[in-house]
């Protein structure tokens, strides 16, 4: 804790001697009297207000605004924008006592969230919010000409419209809160900041930095904002108000006067000069094209706006607000927004009241086990055991998660007291350990991720079973092989569940949860707020082999040897379905997931009972590749070689090339649009299917699936949303083309997805 005085002098320049510490101030001759600035007077309580509390005034005339909406968390949305504006109008504008406003938030790490989608979803049309943003930004213009000191104070979220807001007040002061972040994350959206965040960021932060901001949507901290010049002050949450009613008053007195950041010399250079900005864009477009491959349009008008500003300034809010509108009327933003409405929704469950659960066991110290291990005791919060074999199991499962958190620390990601806290919550176990079954009766759920071996799994289930309470919850994490089936000689097949994880556990986002017939309500709930707490997001499937997700990845990887065996060389496979808008092709995918894997799981799905389906290919190609000793990256070849220190791909495979051309029956000559249309139609088809067969319940958690276990193109919305943007009908057709062209079955539509495009249905409405 750092106090600063100032004697008449800018407090600005003692601050910036406290840039990674929460800061403090006082004056030395009047020291802030708590007691006296919590004396408020209301100036009209009569007024109620929905989305404020009453406005309070100080003894000193500040005016406190406080933002306390109906729901969790503060929103703009259409309805806060009108009520914010009467709020002016009847309190603020006409009082000319008033000195200085603060704008605060009642809510707990929240100060708004951003904008509420919800309004933006419901505009059939979409032309209309040029005339919304246009109200709102004359709001704000009223609002500062009121010529008074406006001071922000955020503590928590300030995102989107939320730091929007905070960008048109004078002074900003954010608290050291762990959850007070700051950012501009439309482009997630498939949109762009609209209340004048691509004009009114790059003056304080500079243009690479609000670029990198608006370009990634990523979220900063309060030390880092202040480095960077985003906010003002950073101070103890306690303080917050308090500090921000002394800069209102010191602001209005002119005792402080807000300090610019200013720039290197480099980045004068690159930002202020002719040459140096041509570079800079030069630089910017090249990064947008790389990582977007041209399939997101908003990234490309968040820069258009950014220089129409600095060429254009009279005309410079009119012109994003056009862009923005632009970009709400594409389809890309619709997929995007509905993928967000989709995680929302998965937050929630129906399956009644869960148990209570403070520790969690993992059996298993593999990549898996220990990925789960880490995400339980890092998000989750609960205590760990961690139960391998043998010594150097688990000594791997350990290295594997502590070295995952010096990154992070490295990174400023996680504090080195963070890193030492999730450490100490995980207990190691081996079998030689004698107290390890002392420790496994405390835990209120195990789970199991062992090699995927029905025998395996069933003599796991019978040792937790032998050494839990009776209520504990036993989930296994298996890819394929059906929960029923793993359960069927337990002692206990009402408290097992599938709990399926993909690889790496820490950066992928999604759980299958999957009951069998047996499992309890209270099992599945558990689980489910387990997986939400791990930070993932949860969808509940059907138990039938593969599930969902690899469910709907066996037909694509079937089709995916049938392109082998057509000739198509492996780099155009990649690049058609990267180009299609997928992180990576499926030869890429299978190197990535381990060969041993995809083949197992090929292998399993082709001898269920899946028909015709899973036809059109050879999965013998895979097992071959195993036999061999081509596992993909973890053995440095596979389809690719790697590079033994980076890991990085470096080519094509030589040995496995010449096997693959001896599997060939012949040497197709086929168009990247012709590769995608093979792939695709059996990815979305088996994903229909799995609709049709209630593996799952609605054509959201089937995007919301296939876009978090897959990578599927997000920009498409998940391939439910595809269909409905590329037109069901037409989609039948083209499959339809491609069975009469190549005389497979495999590509005939699902019942459903024929019965959909006969009626004209869309899977969303």
């Amino acid at each position: 804790m750092t106090y600063v005085t100032s004697n008449n002098i800018n407090h600005q320049k003692k601050w910036s001697k406290h840039n990674t510490k929460a800061t403090y101030f006082s004056d030395n001759s009047n020291k802030i009297n708590i007691s006296e600035t919590k004396r408020y007077l209301s100036l009209d309580t009569t007024r109620h207000y929905e989305y404020f509390e009453n406005v309070e005034i100080t003894p000193n005339d500040i005016a406190i605004i406080t933002f306390n909406g109906p729901k969790a968390v503060n929103t703009i949305s259409f309805a806060l924008k009108d009520e914010a504006k009467k709020l002016w109008t009847n309190e603020i504008e006409g009082n000319p006592t008033i000195k200085g406003v603060v704008f605060l938030s009642s809510k707990k790490n929240n100060f708004i969230a951003g904008a509420d989608i919800k309004d933006i979803a419901e505009l059939e049309d979409k032309k209309e919010l040029f005339n919304v943003i246009e109200d709102g930004l004359n709001f704000f213009m009223q609002m500062k000409k009121k010529k008074i000191p406006l001071v922000v104070g955020i503590d928590g979220s300030a995102l989107g419209g939320g730091l929007e807001w905070a960008l048109w007040c004078d002074y900003r002061i954010a608290t050291d809160n762990k959850k007070t972040k700051m950012g501009l994350p439309e482009v997630k959206l498939g949109l762009l900041p609209g209340f004048g965040g691509t004009q009114n960021l790059h003056p304080l932060v500079g243009l690479q930095n609000a670029l990198d901001m608006m370009l990634t949507g990523k979220e900063i901290r309060a030390d880092k904002a202040k480095k960077m010049g985003l906010v003002d002050v950073v101070v103890d949450a306690p303080r917050l108000r308090d500090v921000a009613i002394k800069c209102a008053e010191d602001l209005a007195s002119g005792k402080l006067k807000p300090s610019r950041k200013k720039k290197s010399w480099s980045n004068w250079f690159l930002e202020d000069t002719p040459i140096g900005r041509n570079l800079m864009w030069g630089q910017v477009q090249k990064m947008v094209q790389k990582n977007t491959q041209g399939n997101y349009p908003a990234p490309y008008k968040i820069i258009d706006s950014v220089k129409n500003g600095l060429e254009n300034p009279s005309t410079k809010y009119a012109h994003e607000r056009e862009k923005f509108v632009e970009l709400a009327e594409t389809t890309e933003s619709a997929a995007l927004i509905s993928i967000f409405d989709g995680m929302t929704a998965m937050k929630k469950h129906e399956y009644g009241k869960s148990q209570p659960v403070s520790t969690v066991a993992v059996l298993g110290a593999g990549l898996m086990g220990a990925g789960i291990a880490q995400v339980t005791a890092e998000k989750g919060g609960y205590d760990v055991i961690l139960k391998d074999t043998t010594p150097e199991a688990l000594h791997r499962g350990m290295s594997y998660m502590k070295d995952s958190w010096k990154k992070k620390v490295k990174r400023r990601r996680m504090t080195n007291y963070e890193s030492c806290l999730y450490d100490s919550r995980i207990t190691p176990l081996t079998e030689d350990i004698p107290s390890w079954q002392k420790h496994f009766r405390k835990s209120n759920i195990v789970i199991e991720a062992v090699f995927e071996d029905l025998d395996l799994k069933r003599k796991i289930i019978k040792m937790v079973e032998d050494n839990t309470s009776e209520d504990c919850i036993i989930a296994t994490n298996t890819s394929a092989i059906p929960i029923a089936s793993i359960a069927e000689q337990a002692q206990r097949p009402n408290q097992i569940i599938g709990m399926h994880y993909f690889s790496p556990v820490p950066s992928m986002p999604l759980l299958e949860i999957i009951p069998h017939e047996s499992t309890e309500q209270s099992v599945i709930a558990t689980s489910f707020e387990v997986g939400t707490k791990q930070g993932k997001t949860c969808i509940v499937v059907k138990d039938v082999p593969g599930f969902y997700v690899n469910r709907c990845l066996g037909p694509f990887l079937i089709e995916t040897s049938s392109l082998i065996k057509d000739g198509v060389p492996l780099e155009n496979i990649d690049k058609a379905m990267k180009n299609f808008g997928m992180p990576v092709g499926p030869i890429t995918l299978a190197d990535e997931v381990g060969i041993d894997v995809s083949s197992k799981v090929a292998s399993f799905l082709h001898s269920a009972d899946l028909g015709v389906r899973m036809d059109g290919g050879d999965v013998s190609i895979m097992g071959t590749m195993v036999e061999k000793g081509w596992l993909g990256k973890k053995s440095l070849s596979g389809f690719y070689t790697y590079d033994k220190k980076t890991k990085k791909k470096k080519g094509i495979n030589g040995e496995a090339q010449k096997f693959l051309n001896s599997m060939a029956t012949q040497k197709l000559n086929l168009s990247e649009t012709e590769i995608q249309d093979r792939l695709v139609s059996r990815f979305v088809n088996e994903a229909v299917k799995c609709l049709e067969d209630d593996i799952i319940v609605n054509p959201q958690q089937g995007d919301i699936g296939m876009v978090f276990g897959t990578g599927f193109a997000p920009f498409h919305g998940g391939p439910f949303r595809y269909l409905d943007t590329v037109g069901i009908d037409k989609y039948v057709d083209k499959m339809k083309q491609l069975e009469e062209t190549y005389n497979a079955p495999w590509f005939e539509p699902c019942q459903l997805l024929k019965d959909y495009a006969l009626s004209g249905k869309k899977f969303h409405s």
